[in-house]
């Protein structure tokens, strides 16, 4: 097979790693792809947004299967254009997509099928959310309706901090149109986390649970980000819990989407907390999580390729998974989530058994490799426990002499 995939970030330098090891994969293309990933594979100039460059390359160069990473190609629709070309694609209709393209259509979404989440309301009038924050109290939380890189999201611990984002979204636009609508969500108490499942219409394949860090800083501090680092699996995520989450949210998530003449190909994921309730819904994404991807396929004993050919073609992967643990740290732009410097050099590290670095804002310039982003590289470690996948990773990231221009989390995996 040869494969394409579209993207430029961590996620796709981590799909790449594990369709390498692919036997049933002659050539990967990857684009627009990133510094990391042209040792991989062949990164070719055609922007992620580019549909008709994409169709065009797709056609030329013999694409047997294009896989698509980020969010925005995805809800411009570039899955229906690739159908309309009569070429295959593992990801979802733009129509299907707006599960995570519009949190207000998944708030009524979730309404409609009885999936357990949030209660919320949804404003476009700065008056009318002020004076339901100030019915509601806080903590509270505060959603921009459209696609912000997972930053567009505010906890906010008093009033006056949920209508400042109130003002930041609706007023001065802080997410331009994305924010042109917000959710205001009830804040739920517990611990976070993802679930992923490959989906073909009505049939739901999950992956092991994972736990992302949002926040900038050490002890979930700071603003939110796109992600600091995860770890897979998560321990106090029951089989219960696990299986209810399956059957009561991902599966009825699907079905309901079959219902609405919106049949779901690809990755869904379902970002969770769970409370004394049980597991609830804070968020969908369609496709691959990003970091979760990164220390989620490397648990995966399957042929990548195979599982994707599989699940398109109706048939069950038989999905099996390792039984050590994975967990990575991001290494991100000093700055980050806000504005952050780019090319700066890329911190060099000592080899460490068991651990791995994906890319992800990375470019090569004269014949160096420098930043491109905010978050800039995630390092990894596989390793039978988590304690020690987490002690690998740490370990490598201690080998490097200057972190000028960088940061990371020091307590990923210990919590």
């Amino acid at each position: 097979m040869n494969i394409l995939v579209v993207g430029r970030g961590g996620r796709e330098h981590s799909i790449v790693m594990k369709l390498s090891e692919s036997e049933h994969v002659t050539r990967i293309y990857v684009a627009p792809g990133n510094g990391g990933i042209a040792g991989e594979a062949t990164c070719v100039a055609i922007d992620e947004m580019d549909m008709e460059g994409l169709v065009k390359f797709t056609k030329e160069n013999a694409i047997d299967l294009t896989i698509v990473g980020p969010e925005n190609p995805l809800n411009a629709g570039i899955a229906n254009r690739f159908y309309e070309a009569g070429l295959k694609v593992f990801a979802p209709t733009k129509e299907a997509a707006l599960l995570e393209g519009s949190k207000s259509y998944a708030k009524e979404f979730m309404k409609k099928y009885d999936i357990p989440t949030a209660a919320s309301a949804t404003f476009n009038s700065v008056e009318e959310a002020k004076q339901y924050i100030d019915l509601k109290g806080a903590p509270i939380v505060i959603k921009a309706d459209g696609l912000a890189a997972g930053k567009g999201v505010v906890v906010a611990e008093s009033v006056e901090q949920a209508q400042e984002a109130v003002n930041e979204m609706l007023v001065t636009r802080a997410f331009a149109e994305a924010g042109a609508t917000i959710v205001i969500e009830e804040f739920l108490a517990g611990k976070e986390f993802s679930l992923m499942a490959f989906v073909h219409e009505n049939h739901v394949y999950p992956m092991v649970t994972a736990r992302d860090h949002k926040r900038a800083y050490d002890n979930d501090e700071g603003p939110n980000t796109g992600g600091m680092g995860a770890y897979a699996p998560v321990a106090d995520v029951s089989s219960e819990h696990l299986a209810f989450a399956t059957e009561e949210i991902l599966q009825k998530t699907v079905d309901g989407l079959m219902k609405e003449g919106r049949p779901f190909t690809g990755i869904l994921y379902a970002g969770l907390i769970m409370t004394t309730e049980g597991p609830k819904v804070i968020e969908f994404n369609t496709r691959f999580g990003d970091p979760e991807t990164q220390i989620v396929l490397p648990l995966l004993k399957n042929d990548l390729a195979h599982v994707l050919v599989d699940v398109m073609d109706g048939k069950d992967p038989q999905l099996e998974w390792e039984e050590g643990s994975c967990t990575g740290v991001v290494v991100a732009s000093e700055g980050y989530p806000a504005d952050c410097d780019k090319g700066v050099r890329i911190p060099e590290m000592s080899s460490v058994e068991g651990a791995f670095t994906v890319h992800a804002g990375t470019k090569l310039e004269g014949g160096s490799l420098v930043s491109d982003g905010g978050r800039v590289l995630l390092v990894g470690a596989k390793e039978d426990s988590l304690e020690k996948a987490a002690e690998n990773v740490y370990e490598a990231l201690a080998s490097v002499d200057d972190m000028k221009g960088y940061f990371y989390r020091r307590d990923i995996g210990k919590s």
